[in-house]
């Protein structure tokens, strides 16, 4: 049996959490932050919704399972390590170019962004994987 009030008030916490958490990963190239503390604010998110209205709607809120998100958090952080190889240069360079977004114009795009959102993904299918056992009846 689930609270009123805790339904009602993730309903409101989740999209804000979600959305903290993304401009924590965004930020956290040049600010703290990054892939890791914004992935254990949207694991925290899904966590905090699965108590409050149980696990098959957790099942259902999530799109994917944990271990796909661990599984592309890993592809996308290797990738992204490896893909300075392709241009000639050694692993984990940084590389950047300018990406044209409506509203906000051209923003600055690099390889250590694409890092830290696998580490994000990563982040969020390991403490997914960990905590929603636990917390199961």
């Amino acid at each position: 049996m689930t609270s009123l009030i805790l339904r009602t008030a993730t309903r409101f916490l989740l999209p804000l959490l979600l959305l903290f958490s993304l401009f924590l990963l965004v930020r956290g190239h040049h600010e703290p932050g990054g892939g890791f503390s914004g992935g254990l604010v949207a694991a925290a998110a899904f966590v905090l919704y699965r108590f409050a209205f149980g696990a098959e709607e957790a099942g259902r809120a999530l799109p994917v399972g944990p271990q796909a998100l661990i599984g592309a958090g890993l592809l996308v952080a290797v990738g992204s390590g490896s893909l300075p190889l392709l241009a000639g240069r050694p692993l984990m360079t940084g590389l950047w170019g300018q990406v044209f977004v409506l509203g906000f114009g051209d923003l600055d795009v690099g390889t250590p962004l694409l890092f830290d959102a696998g580490v994000y993904l990563a982040v969020v299918g390991v403490t997914l994987t960990i905590i929603l056992p636990l917390a199961e009846e």
